[in-house]
């Protein structure tokens, strides 16, 4: 499919005319980023550069540590820790590219800031009903990751020859994380094409797969098995299963940013389960990831339940109210959803 081709073409131009001009660019992504939204803002983030366009990555919070190695990380500015920059950098550009959220709430104060800019805007994203605060708006729900979008995007508006090691490194780092490692979100040939044509550059898929998936630190792995032999709760009568992390519990394994990144996974391995959260308290806030097997929707549990949203099998939200709420709310609701969670 030709990403731009639903596009209007005058919208095309103006962001090609931009870019031409060597303008500033800045591109954005959500608070908490995943693979997905630092593969993908890293790769567009490159192949800026190699344009030499004037290009900054800003990203709320922080990145997680298994992502850490990325090429293209001195490309990315964090907002907690230096907000006079972040000011700075989207006072002066002329084009924000907003990548793999749908709404300026998942930025956090940045997105007072990108509401007031005069920049022109660009949302390319694969979440379901993006809000209404882009002057481009490219969205495709029925994709697995919003690195694919960025691929062909940067094909279509650099060219084949801009693509190299590096952006096809973050490229299949964004579609891996995304889709599990292709396990969910990505029943369609397209998504398999594009992943053999990042192969060509070429990258290494067993090293990436081992630099995000297995370079975690021993408590990190203490912390997983913590969870798995006192936190994780089967309710084997709602083929469903759940496990919760206190702040003080984080703090006891030295929790660093990423630490509990597929934990939310784990009990989808036990026999019958078919749908899991991960509750993590954090500041004044449980924030809680699902997962799903089958046709069970965890993005419409999460949009209607924790003012979340995400994919079929993979969503998120968060709450302010507290752990045993939370974990009670969701109990609470399994009955309402028995008969969707009993099928096969």
């Amino acid at each position: 499919m030709n990403l731009l081709g639903k596009m209007d073409s005058k919208k095309i131009k103006k962001i090609v005319n931009i870019i031409d001009k060597r303008e500033p660019v800045v591109i954005l992504t959500h608070s908490n980023p995943d693979g997905d939204a630092v593969g993908s803002s890293i790769a567009l983030g490159l192949a800026l550069r190699k344009s030499n366009i004037p290009v900054n990555i800003i990203i709320p919070d922080a990145i997680p540590v298994f992502l850490e190695w990325l090429p293209g990380n001195d490309l990315i500015t964090i907002h907690k820790d230096n907000q006079s920059a972040v000011t700075g950098m989207l006072s002066e550009a002329k084009i924000i590219f907003c990548l793999d959220f749908n709404d300026p709430d998942r930025i956090n104060a940045v997105g007072e800031m990108v509401k007031q800019s005069a920049a022109l805007k660009v949302l390319i994203d694969h979440h379901r009903d993006p809000s209404d605060f882009a002057d481009i708006t490219y969205s495709e729900p029925w994709r697995g990751s919003a690195g694919e979008m960025i691929y062909l995007f940067i094909k279509k508006v650099f060219g084949n020859d801009i693509l190299d090691k590096d952006i096809a490194t973050a490229l299949y780092v964004a579609i891996m994380t995304d889709t599990g490692n292709f396990r969910y979100g990505c029943s369609y040939p397209e998504i398999f094409h594009i992943a053999g044509e990042l192969m060509q550059f070429p990258i290494d898929k067993d090293e990436i797969y081992a630099k995000v998936y297995e370079n975690f630190s021993a408590d990190r792995m203490r912390l997983m098995g913590y969870c798995l032999h006192h936190k994780m709760v089967v309710l084997p009568e709602y083929n469903t299963a759940y496990i919760a992390l206190s702040s003080a519990e984080l703090r006891r394994f030295n929790y660093r940013k990423g630490d509990t990144e597929g934990f939310v996974n784990i009990p989808l391995s036990i026999d019958g389960i078919r749908f899991t959260a991960l509750f993590i308290e954090k500041r004044n806030i449980i924030k809680v990831s699902f997962r799903s097997k089958g046709n069970f929707p965890a993005n419409e549990f999460a949009e209607k339940h924790f003012n979340g949203g995400g994919h079929l099998n993979a969503a998120g939200g968060e709450l302010k109210d507290s752990m045993k709420e939370c974990i009670e709310k969701f109990v609470n609701l399994l009955p309402e959803y028995e008969e969707a969670l009993g099928k096969a």
